[in-house]
C-alpha cells in the first residue's frame, strides 16, 4: 500500500485546492465557504516519482464531540493517526491565529512526521508571510499558492523526499531515481523542439522556419549518458504580451508558464544571430522570480559570424541587466547540427546539484561574521543595525533567513552585498539566492517566541 499524506488544517485554508492540486485532477469540491469539506476524501497522486496515497480531512475545529463540527474533527483526528505524512495548512494571508497555534500544539503530540505548509503566498507574499509560521515549531515552512500553483513544484519534491526509504514508486521506479524535472523555455523560432529532438534523439517533435509551431507543453522521459532520468518539457515560444491574442496562443503561452513552475533546471534557448533581447530578458527574470535553476543557451550559434563580439554583447547585457543570477551558465551549441550539445546536459546536472546545495549554519555564520567585519551594516537614522546570525530555511533555490536587531529595515544594496558575498563564499552561481531579514525575535525558541 502506497504511503499516506493526510492534508490537516483549520476550515477555509485551502486544504481542498491543495488536495486537488496535489492529485492532479478536480477531486474535492471547492467553495470559500468555511466547513465545505465534511468527510475525508481520498484519492492516489504520483509526486516526484512515488505513488502516495492522499487524504483531505475536514476542518480542524474546538468543539464538543456530539457537535457536527466534533465529528468532523474525530474523522480528521483518525486520518492523522493513520498518516506517514501530515500536511498542516494554514492560510498566510489571514496570518497565524489561536487555532492554527492549537492545533500546532496537538499535532506535536500526535508523534508523526508534520510538514508545515502556508498556503495562499501569492507572488511576493511568499517572501515575507511565511516566516512567522516558524512560531509553530513544526520546522521549515513551505509556501505555496495552490489556487495558482506556485511552489507546488517544490512542495510535491519536499513530500517525496521526506516519504520513508522503503516507499517505492509505481512500476518499481525508486523514488531515489525521480527524473530531474527539465524544461526548454524562450522566444518563438529561437529551436526549442529541434533541440528538444537533438537530446532524445528522435524526430518528436514538429519542427519548421514557422515560428508557433509548437502549440503545448510537451513532456518526454530520457535517460542522459549518466544513466540519470530526465522529464524534459518543450514549450510555445513566449512572446511579449502586448503580442498574445489569439485564445489558443493564450492557452499555449499559460501551458509553458505551468511547465516553467514545475520544472527544476529551465533551459532558456536564445537565438544567437539575434542576440540577447528584452524578452529574453523578461523571461530569465520569470525564471528568477519562480526559484529555478537555469541554463542560457545560445543556440544556431553555427551561423553567428563574429563569435567574440556576439559572445561579448550577451556577457554585458547579463551583467547589467540579469545580476540576480550573476554567473548564470552559458552554453552555445547548434541544435539543427549538434554541434555543442554533449556540453549541455552536464551542465544542467551542474545547475541543479547548486540548487540543492545546503550550507550547515556553522559554515553560514563563520562567512556571516566575516561578511559583517569587511562591511558593516549601515546606520539607520542615526543607528547602526546589528546582525546577530543566519541560518538556512531551505534549498530550491538556496534560500537563508538572517536575524538581528531592526534586520528588516537593511537597505537593499546591502542585502544585495550579502547574496553576492554568499554566492562567492559557497559556490553558488547562477542560481537564485533568497535571503530574508527578519527581526530580534528568535521564531527557534517556541515559548519565547510566541505571540498572545
Amino acid at each position: 500500500m502506497p504511503p499516506t499524506v493526510v492534508i490537516a488544517g483549520r476550515p477555509n485554508v485551502g486544504k481542498s485546492t491543495l488536495f486537488n492540486r496535489l492529485a492532479g485532477r478536480r477531486v474535492a469540491i471547492v467553495n470559500d465557504t468555511p466547513g465545505v469539506t465534511r468527510d475525508s476524501k481520498e484519492a492516489e497522486a504520483m509526486l516526484r516519482g512515488r505513488l502516495v496515497r492522499l487524504v483531505d480531512t475536514a476542518g480542524l475545529e474546538e468543539a464538543t464531540p456530539e457537535s457536527l463540527a466534533g465529528r468532523m474533527r474525530a474523522g480528521a483526528t483518525v486520518a492523522v493517526k493513520e498518516a506517514d505524512l501530515v500536511l498542516f495548512v494554514i492560510d498566510a494571508r489571514a496570518g497565524l491565529t489561536p487555532v492554527d497555534r492549537h492545533f500546532a500544539q496537538w499535532l506535536r503530540r500526535q508523534d508523526k512526521p508534520v510538514m508545515l505548509v502556508a498556503n495562499k503566498c501569492e507572488g511576493r507574499m511568499a517572501t515575507s508571510s511565511i516566516l512567522d509560521a516558524y512560531e509553530l515549531g513544526l520546522g521549515d515552512p513551505v509556501g505555496v499558492s495552490a489556487e495558482h500553483g506556485d511552489g507546488i513544484a517544490d512542495l510535491m519534491s519536499e513530500i517525496a523526499g521526506a516519504l520513508p526509504a522503503d516507499a517505492t514508486v509505481d512500476e518499481g521506479d525508486e523514488g531515489s531515481d525521480r527524473p530531474l524535472k527539465l524544461a526548454i523555455v524562450g522566444r518563438p523560432n529561437a529551436g526549442k523542439s529541434t533541440l528538444l529532438n537533438r537530446l532524445l534523439g528522435e524526430e518528436k517533435m514538429l519542427v519548421g522556419p514557422e515560428p508557433g509551431l509548437t502549440r503545448d507543453a510537451i513532456a518526454s522521459v530520457f535517460a542522459d549518458e549518466t544513466g540519470r532520468k530526465i522529464e524534459i518539457v518543450d514549450t510555445a515560444g513566449l512572446r511579449r504580451p502586448a503580442r498574445i491574442e489569439a485564445d489558443l496562443e493564450k492557452m499555449s503561452v499559460g501551458a509553458a508558464i505551468g511547465a516553467l513552475k514545475m520544472a527544476e533546471v529551465v533551459i532558456l534557448a536564445v537565438d544567437a544571430t539575434e542576440g540577447l533581447n528584452d524578452q529574453d530578458l523578461r523571461i530569465a527574470q520569470l525564471i528568477e522570480r519562480e526559484g529555478r535553476a537555469c541554463v542560457l543557451v545560445l543556440n544556431k550559434w553555427d551561423a553567428v559570424e563574429d563569435r567574440n563580439a556576439t559572445r561579448k554583447a550577451i556577457s554585458d547585457r547579463l551583467e547589467t541587466s540579469l545580476t540576480q543570477m550573476k554567473g548564470i551558465p552559458v552554453v552555445t551549441l547548434s541544435a539543427l547540427t549538434g554541434a555543442g550539445v554533449d556540453r549541455l546536459l552536464p551542465v544542467v546536472r551542474r545547475a541543479h546539484e547548486i540548487w540543492n546545495k545546503r550550507v550547515t549554519t556553522g559554515e553560514l555564520n563563520r562567512w556571516f561574521e566575516h561578511a559583517l567585519e569587511r562591511h558593516p551594516p549601515p546606520l539607520v537614522e542615526g543607528r547602526r543595525l546589528k546582525l546577530r546570525y543566519v541560518t538556512q530555511a531551505k534549498a530550491r533555490p538556496p534560500t537563508f533567513l538572517a536575524f538581528g536587531t531592526r534586520a528588516e529595515r537593511i537597505p537593499e544594496d546591502y542585502s544585495r552585498y550579502l547574496v553576492n558575498s554568499l554566492r562567492e563564499t559557497f559556490d553558488l552561481p547562477g542560481t537564485p539566492i533568497r535571503l530574508q531579514l527578519r527581526g530580534t525575535r528568535n521564531p527557534f525558541v517556541e515559548e519565547g517566541g510566541r505571540r498572545g
